[in-house]
């Protein structure tokens, strides 16, 4: 019953205050909206943003949408952390332009932004924590072209065009192989909002529309699982699979040689390097305008590797 009685005094003084509860327990508040929850990626982004609100004593939420094509849900998330009157905001956006106004109240009241995963089209932020999505994508450009002899035709599956990662990740392979492979043809781009299920259906299209094909790649961890489910049920013969990012089905797929290899980011470290920048800032001291994370490529031979095992997630 004390325990009761302290919570609510000190949700009363919060209010009375116009503090929230963290700030009136003297402990900084920073909410955390990513873009979704649907891949073991954001979860281990999570439990890096966990272990840097232990280390620094700093309280952290972390929510999304249900889906990454959840645009308006994940805008509404950013407005109710906003009325809360954190110390500081981390945002994945999953539209660059969407969440622009209410970034701009943020910035207005004073509440310092980091992106993290994708970048926003605006200086607001006072940091990016996030992988060199381009060249991440250009290295699986050059994977792919390595693995069908430097010609054919070979298609993509993006997870989305309006976040920064879909658009990177997509042109980054899509430039490497038009200014490096000229006997190579991308026949097509599709978009399957990082839905394994709707993945799927897109790969099996296009095998079916494109019998000549010889790749494809898949841009995040929805994409690349229903990249290789969509081979399995067409009964696609030597199609080479480059992924991108972890997971245990994507693991296992590497394991097993359906998927010659995936792109890993560190999630870990992208979650980590959001919470500390925030707590820079809000400090008052600099912190870089990006903060690149890093990224790998790993194959059934380095997958087990200690420095890559460290990147991957199940």
């Amino acid at each position: 019953m004390k325990r009761r009685n302290l919570l609510g005094a000190l949700v009363a003084t919060a209010l009375l205050s116009g503090t929230t509860l963290a700030q009136a327990q003297d402990k900084l508040y920073i909410p955390m909206i990513s873009k979704g929850f649907q891949h073991q990626f954001w979860q281990a982004v999570k439990a890096g943003a966990d272990q840097a609100a232990e280390e620094f004593g700093v309280e952290v939420t972390f929510e999304g949408p249900d889906s990454e094509a959840q645009v308006d849900r994940q805008i509404d998330m950013l407005a109710a952390a906003l009325a809360k009157s954190p110390d500081a905001i981390g945002f994945a956006a999953l539209d660059s332009q969407a969440a622009i106004p209410l970034l701009r109240k943020a910035n207005e009241a004073g509440i310092p932004i980091v992106a993290f995963d994708s970048g926003v089209a605006s200086d607001i932020p006072v940091s990016t924590a996030t992988t060199d999505n381009s060249a991440a994508a250009a290295l699986a450009a050059d994977k792919m072209a390595e693995f069908i002899g430097g010609a054919g035709q070979v298609a993509v599956i993006a997870h989305d065009q309006t976040s920064s990662t879909g658009v990177d990740r997509r042109d980054g392979f899509v430039n490497r192989i038009a200014d490096t492979y000229p006997d190579i043809e991308v026949v097509t781009i599709q978009y399957g909002a990082g839905d394994q299920l709707q993945s799927t259906e897109i790969a099996k299209s296009i095998l079916t529309a494109n019998p000549e094909l010889k790749g494809i790649f898949g841009t995040n961890e929805g994409s690349a699982i229903g990249v290789v489910n969509g081979v399995r049920e067409s009964g696609a013969k030597d199609i080479v699979i480059i992924g991108f990012d972890s997971g245990a089905a994507q693991k296992e797929a590497i394991r097993s040689g359906l998927m010659v290899g995936a792109i890993t980011q560190n999630p870990v470290g992208i979650g980590y390097e959001t919470v500390k920048a925030a707590v820079l800032t809000i400090k008052g001291e600099s912190v870089p305008e990006v903060i690149d994370t890093g990224f790998y490529y790993y194959d059934a031979n380095n997958i087990d590797d200690p420095e890559i095992a460290a990147v991957l997630y199940d």
